[in-house]
C-alpha cells in the first residue's frame, strides 16, 4: 500500500472512549481497524471526565439492594431531556447499556463499589471508574487483538466520498505530511465536541460566554465541521449549558462539586435561593449564569459535608475542604460576612428552607428530593457551616450530529449519509434539554459499539 494511502475495514476518527470501544468491538468481530487521534496522547475529554457511567440493573446495584431497571432508566432519560431527547436513541442506550457494563467487566474494568444518585437519576446508578485508565485499558485490549492500528498526532481534515456519494475515508495529516485513510466498511466520527472552539460556542450558545470552558485540547469541532460540509443535520444545539458546581478560582481541579445533591442549597450574591437544587446540573448551571456575576454559593452544614463520597469526584467534599476551597464559619452570620452576602438575608433563606423541609413542601421552588426523584431533603442546622463558591463550566457540548439508532449520520433531509457513522460527544439527540450524570461517558461506549456493529453489517451483507 502506498505511503500516502492507508486502509482498514473500519476507520475511526478520535482516540477517546467512543473510538476505542468501537475499535475493540470491530476487532473482536475479526475486522481490521485504523484509529486516527489528533493529539499526541489518547483519551480526549473522556479521560478528563468525572468517570461516571450510568448503568441500570447491575450486580453492584443488586448487591446493595438498589432497585433499578431499563424502564426507570429510560423514564429518567426522557424526563431529564424535557421531551427533547430522541426516543430512538434513548431506546438504543437502554437496550445495550447492561451488556456494555458486562463487556467492560469481561475486559478487566473495575468499578468503585460506591454507588451514588446524581443528576437526573431516580436511583443510585453512578458506576465510577478512573476514566483515563479505562481508555488506556480499551486501547490495550485493542492492541492485543493485533487488528487495530493507532496513529497519534494525526489530524483528519476532510471526508472523502466515492462516485456514488458514499463516505470512504478522510484526508489526514501527520507530521506535516498529507495522506488518505480509508475505511472499506465505514468511517466513524468519534472526534468529540467543540467546547474548545470559541467561535462555535458563540454561534450556538452565546448565553454561555461567561462560563468556564473545560475539555480535551482537541475538542474544537473537527468532526462536526467535516460532516456539516456533507449536509449533516444537528440535534440539541440550543440546549448547550454549563454544568453547575465549578469553583471559579480553582485551576487545579477540573470537576464540579455537587453539594446540592447531598442536601445543600444554592444562593446568589444577595443570599437568596434561585432554583430547585435537585434539577440536572445543566439546568442548575444555566440558572447560575443568570445570577449576578454568573456565580453562586452552595451552603451546607457539617453533616452534609460529611455525607460526601471521596470515590466520586463530584461528591468528594473532604478533599476540597483540605484544599481550602470551602469557606467555613461557626455561624451563618459569619459565613455570610466572609462570602460578602447580606447576613440577614442568608439567615432568613436557611430558616425558610428548613421550615420547608419540616413541612415537606418547598413553597419557593418546589424541591422535593436531593437529586431528581431520589433522597429526602435535609435541614441545614449543625455548625460549622460551609459555603462553596460555584459557577458553571462547559465540560462538554452534549449536542451535535443527528444520528439514527444504528449511529448512521443523517443529513438535513433525514436520510443516512452512506458510509458515515458517529458516536460519543459529537452525537446529539440523547440528552435533549438537560443531562443525566454518566450518560455522556455511557453513550460513548454504548454508541461506539453499536456503530462498529453497523459498519460490520455492511461488510457481512457484501
Amino acid at each position: 500500500m502506498a505511503a500516502d494511502r492507508m486502509q482498514a475495514e473500519l476507520l475511526v476518527i478520535g482516540g477517546g472512549a467512543a473510538g476505542f470501544a468501537a475499535a475493540l468491538e470491530a476487532a473482536e468481530a475479526g475486522a481490521s481497524v485504523l484509529v486516527l487521534e489528533k493529539e499526541a496522547e489518547i483519551g480526549g475529554s473522556s479521560a478528563m471526565s468525572g468517570g461516571c457511567l450510568a448503568f441500570a440493573g447491575t450486580d453492584l446495584q443488586r448487591a446493595q439492594g438498589i432497585e433499578d431497571s431499563d424502564e426507570l432508566l429510560a423514564r429518567d432519560l426522557r424526563e431529564v431531556g424535557g421531551g427533547e431527547a430522541d426516543e430512538g436513541l434513548i431506546q438504543a442506550y437502554v437496550a445495550h447499556q447492561l451488556d456494555t457494563y458486562e463487556w467492560l467487566k469481561r475486559h478487566g474494568q473495575q468499578f468503585s463499589p460506591a454507588l451514588e444518585a446524581s443528576s437526573g437519576q431516580s436511583a443510585p446508578r453512578v458506576h465510577t471508574v478512573d476514566p483515563a485508565d479505562m481508555v488506556r485499558l480499551l486501547a490495550a485490549r485493542c492492541r492485543a487483538t493485533g487488528r487495530v492500528q493507532l496513529l497519534t498526532g494525526t489530524a483528519a481534515k476532510r471526508l472523502l466520498r466515492d462516485g456514488t456519494g458514499r463516505v470512504t475515508g478522510v484526508q489526514a495529516e501527520r507530521g506535516g505530511a498529507g495522506f488518505e485513510a480509508h475505511g472499506t466498511c465505514g468511517v466513524l466520527l468519534a472526534s468529540g465536541g467543540f467546547s474548545r472552539n470559541p467561535e462555535l460556542v458563540r454561534r450556538f450558545a452565546p448565553e454561555c460566554e461567561h462560563a468556564v470552558f473545560i475539555g480535551g485540547a482537541g475538542n474544537v469541532g473537527d468532526g462536526l465541521r467535516m460532516a456539516w460540509a456533507l449536509g449533516a443535520d444537528f440535534r440539541d444545539m440550543a440546549h448547550i449549558k454549563g454544568t453547575f458546581g465549578k469553583h471559579p478560582t480553582d485551576e487545579t481541579n477540573n470537576h464540579s462539586c455537587l453539594c446540592v445533591y447531598k442536601g445543600a442549597i444554592a444562593v446568589n450574591q444577595d443570599g437568596r435561593r434561585f432554583v430547585d437544587e435537585s434539577l440536572s446540573y445543566k439546568l442548575l448551571g444555566a440558572a447560575c449564569l443568570r445570577q449576578p456575576y454568573g456565580a453562586a454559593f452552595q451552603i451546607l452544614d457539617e453533616p452534609i459535608l460529611r455525607s460526601g463520597d471521596n470515590q466520586v469526584r463530584i461528591l468528594d467534599f473532604e478533599r476540597r475542604l483540605e484544599e481550602g476551597l470551602f469557606i467555613q464559619a461557626d455561624t451563618l452570620e459569619d459565613l455570610a460576612r466572609q462570602i460578602e452576602v447580606p447576613p440577614e438575608a442568608l439567615v432568613k433563606t436557611v430558616a425558610d428552607y428548613n421550615a420547608y423541609v419540616d413541612a415537606g413542601e418547598d413553597k419557593e421552588f418546589g424541591r422535593r428530593h436531593l437529586v431528581h426523584n431520589h433522597g429526602a431533603l435535609r435541614r441545614i442546622e449543625t455548625p460549622p457551616f460551609y459555603a462553596y463558591p460555584s459557577t458553571a463550566a462547559v465540560y462538554g457540548t452534549y449536542c451535535g450530529l443527528c444520528v439514527d439508532p444504528a449511529m448512521r449520520v443523517l443529513d438535513v433531509f433525514g436520510a443516512p449519509i452512506a458510509g458515515l457513522l458517529a458516536a460519543g460527544e459529537v452525537v446529539g439527540g440523547l440528552h435533549g434539554a438537560a443531562y443525566m450524570t454518566g450518560s455522556a461517558l455511557g453513550k460513548a461506549l454504548i454508541f461506539g459499539r453499536i456503530a462498529a456493529r453497523t459498519a460490520l453489517r455492511a461488510r457481512d451483507m457484501g
